[in-house]
Parts: C-alpha cells; structure tokens; sequence
C-alpha cells in the first residue's frame, strides 16, 4: 500500500513537520538550539502543532461566542476543521504505530 503525498497537494502543517523534523523549507536550525534529528522529535513536533491547532480553534470559538467583531465565523469554522483532521490523522499514526507494535511483538524468533 503507497501512502505517499502527491507533491501537488499540500499537506497539512502537522504531517509536513513530521518529514522535515519540524523545520520549514527554507528554515535551518539555529546556532544556539540543538535540533536531533530522529522520529521522536518529528512526532514531538506534530503533536505540538496539532495541539497550537485545536487551541487556536477554542480562542476563535469563544470570541465568537462572546461576539467579538473582529472574528468571523468562517474563520472559525476552518480553523476548527483543521483542528479536527490533524486530530484525526494524529490518531491514525498513532493507531498504526501500535498495531505494527503489537505485530513486530507477536513475532515468531
């Protein structure tokens, strides 16, 4: 099974920092923070993202709860759908790390 994105579709903030370990393209790390590569600070980061998402989502409902002006309920409305596919997805790796967890255990030496 190929679970590639195409180049042409952008994908979400969350699953891009998964593959860049967190840095944009044209992002380097800087000379004072020590960046170690590996798959533990690439889920760090997503999850950091996926998180910053779903509270960006709960400020914008509350002010449009509490009518503020300058909040449209369209943003709102987007921000909160973002909120919920990287949840979504987050919860998709995770389950498919367990199972491949749980198949690399149940393994015959």
């Amino acid at each position: 099974m190929d679970l590639r994105i195409p180049s042409s579709t952008s994908a979400p903030s969350a699953l891009r920092s998964i593959g860049t370990g967190g840095l944009s393209k044209n992002q380097a790390p800087s000379a004072g923070s020590v960046q170690s590569p590996g798959i533990s600070n690439a889920f760090r980061n997503a999850l950091k993202a996926v998180s910053e998402a779903q509270n960006h989502s709960d400020s914008l409902q509350k002010e449009v709860t509490m009518e503020n002006p300058k909040v449209s309920l369209e943003e709102t409305m987007v921000a909160i759908q973002k909120a919920q596919i990287g949840f979504q997805t987050t919860l998709h790796v995770r389950n498919r790390m367990v199972q491949a967890y749980s198949d690399i255990m149940n393994m015959q030496v």
